[in-house]
């Protein structure tokens, strides 16, 4: 017997449970330019099961039924679901298969059910900024699809589900927060086999930068060098440096032709930063990052592993490139769409380090954001740093300060009652930063892992499809959030779009906020939670934090 169920996206349906398990979404609101997700889940509980006959057809019914796409939820495999200690925060904690790939319908638009096997597709509706406010049933028809190969079953199955879709007369305003999740353009060239920046390459590293842009990811990666990031100390990352250096009688001189390339893809797409890749290495800024040059007619490396920081050549060159990088942008429009980084996460005994490293080029990007992810509230207050991207369970100092301009970040860390967005995550507590960066008024969000697909100081390529944690680095999910499609697209997860809806989520409380104030928003969120709202408070259920969001659309019907 099939039976069929509309569920909230933040359900993480396993192919071993019940359809019972899960409670109905009978109605969800949202406004106008926003993405509406929910899940339609089936199974065939004693059911017969025939090879060329078990197949179904989902087709959309009403207004909107012009605005919906329909998606498979895939298993994929999971051998480390959590790491470092177990905790009750993991839905589970049993490798296994676990609900997070997104992929396009096959079987010529049909889905495949199994005898005592639950399985959902994932349902966008792109409800466009213009339609009428008003309530509409979307409804879905679900018939037995058999006719293409003749053969036609008994009791063939003719079902239906419907949800209320209410459109508020308010349209979701535009992004404000800076989203950042690192692109590895290392890791799409060695995936698909292409060489780096061949047309190829190219083509596929526009498909991840849409994708990003589409999940609210404004600030583009950008590897004017190499990235010195996750390499092992003496290993050096596939080459993938858009400044052309070329070296001559002691003197530097630089092309922009792969940049500029790159800042009108990045246009195209509808990014808004150029996040520049970091001018030290990780984790103390104690050399310089991979750069290659033509030095008198030879191609080789000039500096690396074996540069120091502190290195009079890498300082020469360094002040020589910004000052000509800047003077490009300028010329561009976009000199004030640049993030610079100096090192990324360096920690109390390397202060010292990275203040001889931001010394070397503070001067020249002086009125520009200098961003790092960092923790020690003491490189702020040394005023190393403007603009502090703290992990989200160190931000306390940081907030008891009213430190302006902040941002945070999470990666491996934080776990317990922190949002994440690891696979064996529930999806509230992955939605719940956004109601967080709303309260707390934070003007950004990192995350690296966008389309890591290496294992532990990149030693070694991984294959995403079957390795979601790195070779065992990482609990699962950490290290992306999209796959990458045989035709060179980028795979949506069901983490990504859940981070997408908390991003949602903050537009909203921002719009709501200019109806009300900072106050009654953050006070209408915790009267839902019935608890004062922080990092470590996340929703703990997917019921809560729905009604969160309802209770903030309610309000701005009210004065819409």
């Amino acid at each position: 017997m099939i039976r069929t169920k509309i569920i909230s996206s933040l359900e993480k349906p396993f192919i071993d449970e019940k359809i019972d398990k899960f409670d109905r979404l009978e109605k969800i609101s949202a406004l106008r330019g926003e993405t509406v997700r929910f899940q339609l889940i089936y199974d065939n509980e004693n059911g017969s099961y025939d090879m060329f006959t078990s197949l179904l057809r989902i087709t959309p019914k009403g207004s909107l039924a012009d605005f919906v796409t329909i998606r498979n939820v895939r298993h994929m495999p999971v051998d480390m679901p959590y790491h470092r200690e177990l905790t009750e925060d993991y839905i589970r904690t049993t490798p296994g298969l676990f609900p997070d790939l997104l992929e396009p319908l096959s079987n010529g638009g049909r889905i495949r059910y199994a005898k005592d096997y639950l399985a959902a597709v994932w349902v966008d509706v792109d409800i466009p900024s213009d339609f009428n406010a008003g309530e509409y049933t979307l409804a879905f028809e679900i018939k037995q699809d058999t006719e293409d190969i003749g053969l036609r079953q008994e009791n063939e199955y003719d079902g239906k589900e419907s949800i209320t879709v209410e459109i508020i007369d308010a349209v979701l305003p535009k992004q404000s927060i800076i989203f950042s999740q690192w692109l590895h353009c290392d890791c799409l060239a060695q995936y698909y086999n292409v060489p780096v920046w061949s047309e190829r390459h190219w083509e596929i590293v526009e498909n991840f930068v849409r994708t990003a842009v589409k999940n609210g990811i404004n600030a583009i990666f950008t590897p004017i060098f190499t990235p010195p990031l996750d390499t092992a100390r003496g290993h050096e990352r596939l080459t993938t440096q858009l400044i052309t250096v070329k070296k001559t009688n002691g003197r530097y001189f630089f092309n922009y032709k792969l940049l500029d390339r790159w800042i009108d893809m990045c246009r195209r797409a509808g990014a808004e930063y150029y996040e520049i890749s970091h001018l030290f290495t990780q984790g103390g800024a104690t050399n310089a990052p991979k750069i290659m040059a033509t030095v008198d007619g030879e191609y080789k490396r000039i500096f690396g592993w074996e540069t120091d920081a502190c290195d009079a050549e890498y300082k020469k060159f360094l002040r020589c490139f910004l000052k000509s990088f800047i003077s490009h942008m300028k010329k561009l429009g976009e000199d004030k769409k640049c993030l610079f980084h100096i090192s990324d996460e360096p920690n109390e005994k390397q202060l010292e380090n990275y203040k001889s490293a931001k010394k070397v080029v503070g001067n020249i990007l002086k009125g520009y954001r200098i961003i790092d992810a960092l923790s020690d509230y003491d490189f702020y207050k040394k005023g190393l740093v403007k603009s502090p991207i703290a992990m989200t369970n160190a931000l306390k100092p940081f907030l008891e300060n009213n430190v302006p301009d902040l941002f945070a970040y999470n990666c491996m860390l934080p776990y317990k009652t922190y949002s994440n967005r690891f696979v064996a995550f529930s999806g509230q507590q992955n939605r719940s930063i956004g109601m967080q960066l709303f309260k707390y008024r934070l003007k950004g969000f990192l995350h690296w892992g966008y389309n890591f697909y290496n294992n532990r100081h990149s030693l070694d390529p991984i294959n995403p499809f079957y390795d979601l944690t790195a070779d065992k680095w990482v609990a699962a999910g950490d290290t992306f959030s999209v796959y990458p499609a045989p035709n060179g697209e980028a795979l949506e997860s069901t983490r990504i779009c859940v981070f997408t809806d908390a991003l949602q989520d903050i537009r909203a409380m921002q719009l709501c906020e200019s109806l009300y104030s900072h106050d009654e928003v953050v006070r209408a969120i915790e009267e839902e939670l019935n608890d004062t709202l922080t990092f470590e408070r996340c929703a703990r259920t997917g019921e809560e934090m729905l009604r969160i969001r309802e209770r903030i659309n309610k309000m701005i019907k009210e004065k819409a």
